[in-house]
């Protein structure tokens, strides 16, 4: 477990932020409190409370499993008994409370879905809460199944920071790395990469990002106990490769101030006009 959150925050997590646009750390929770996590979370799975992902825009009830095909629930922590995924969220908190004012020129104030603000402590040194409502609890059941190139935040709806903590043990994604890098669906002998992939019992499932006009991509396990942290506009297009295990995530995402409210405005103003559709939060 990360025993010294404000040195990595000040000497890793800001300016890896800020010069390359993501970062991530291992052991984040430790071995104990992370399967804590992952057993609120694999037993949310077990009783049916996930359902299908949809994209922005998307009509209610219309699937599109070849172009997202995890299965998500909206977890408030402590209001939905899942304590250890709360514990969870109060230290992502903490990370983006010690990052304030430091992360460009954003001001983070909200997180995931509706937020209510308040303060810890008073007068000097207090700092502002962004204890907030939900996380993203996502599975990937394999088969194939993964999320197609995208950003998080194209359209300025004000998330500013995505982070996602991954809760896969034993996690082997290297030969489906290789296998999509050749862009070739069969072998030499006509085996197809699926079988291929389940021959070596590989798990797939890497996040590969594609940083802003730049000419590599950036490949992340989903390892257990691991966090990433990138920004959710359009410097960092991203896809979850094809899954073929069960793979669990929780993802959290941050809102600057600003950009937020701008984006209710013209919400707002759409649908006074009767032009909105959906509002991504």
């Amino acid at each position: 477990m990360v025993l010294n959150l404000e040195k990595l925050v000040r000497e890793s997590v800001v300016p890896r932020l800020n010069e390359h646009g993501y970062y991530y750390i291992d052991n984040f929770l430790g071995s104990a409190v992370g399967d804590c996590v992952y057993e609120e979370v694999r037993n949310l799975h077990s009783v049916g409370a996930l359902r299908d992902g949809q994209l922005a825009g998307q009509r209610a009830g219309y699937c599109k499993r070849h172009l997202r095909g995890d299965q998500i629930a909206w977890v408030r922590g402590v209001k939905d008994r899942c304590y250890a995924i709360d514990f969870l969220l109060s230290l992502l908190d903490k990370v983006i409370i010690l990052c304030e004012g430091k992360l460009e020129n954003y001001n983070i104030k909200d997180r995931s879905q509706s937020a209510v603000m308040n303060h810890i402590g008073g007068g000097k040194g207090s700092h502002t809460s962004v204890r907030m409502d939900k996380a993203m609890v996502a599975c990937y059941p394999g088969n194939g199944t993964g999320y197609v190139r995208h950003v998080d935040n194209p359209t300025g709806d004000g998330r500013c920071v995505t982070c996602i903590y991954y809760l896969n043990k034993n996690w082997d994604a290297k030969f489906s790395a290789l296998m999509q890098a050749t862009n070739d669906p069969c072998d030499e002998q006509g085996m197809s990469a699926l079988k291929i992939w389940s021959l070596f019992k590989v798990d797939g499932g890497i996040l590969r990002i594609f940083p802003e006009g730049k000419s590599y991509v950036v490949d992340v396990e989903p390892m257990f106990d691991r966090l990433l942290l990138f920004w959710s506009d359009r410097r960092n297009p991203h896809e979850v490769q094809p899954a073929y295990s069960v793979r669990y995530a929780i993802t959290v995402w941050y809102f600057d101030a600003e950009e937020r409210a701008e984006a209710r405005t013209r919400y707002r103003n759409r649908t006074a006009s009767g032009e909105a559709t959906s509002f991504t939060s």
